[in-house]
């Protein structure tokens, strides 16, 4: 992958699913919610662009080989999103036994972190 693609594939990806997720509105009847992600996600795809331009830590991280520095910064952002994800999730799930319901289907989202949680901890303390 050439710096130039990796660039691209990022703000890409955000488009292409901005666009799956209008399709998948549509279909389920709820075009306004679709038009509003899709919305979301391409001003999200044009901020990327734009960092891309000029923005030397956007640049680092989206090079073939990131530096020690990029790499670092890279891990601890998926890291950082995966909390706010797991600890959001949490919270709909609690909210949700709270209010009577089965907490579907944000246990399974809980779960599945619990369980990749445990898998990746197995999988890079044989690593190191």
């Amino acid at each position: 992958m050439t710096s130039n693609t990796a660039r691209w594939s990022v703000p890409g990806f955000f488009l292409a699913l901005g666009g799956a997720c209008l399709v998948a509105a549509a279909f389920g009847g709820r075009l306004t919610l679709g038009l509003v992600t899709f919305g979301i996600l391409a001003a999200c795809s044009l901020a990327l662009v734009l960092l891309g331009r000029r923005n030397e830590t956007y640049q680092g991280l989206t090079e073939k080989a990131p530096d020690e520095r990029f790499a670092r910064i890279s891990g601890r952002a998926w890291a950082g999103t995966g909390v706010v994800l797991t600890v959001g999730n949490l919270y709909a799930f609690i909210g949700d036994l709270a209010s009577g319901r089965s907490g579907d289907p944000y246990f399974w989202f809980v779960a599945t972190a619990a369980v990749s949680y445990i898998g990746f901890v197995a999988f890079w303390s044989r690593r190191t």
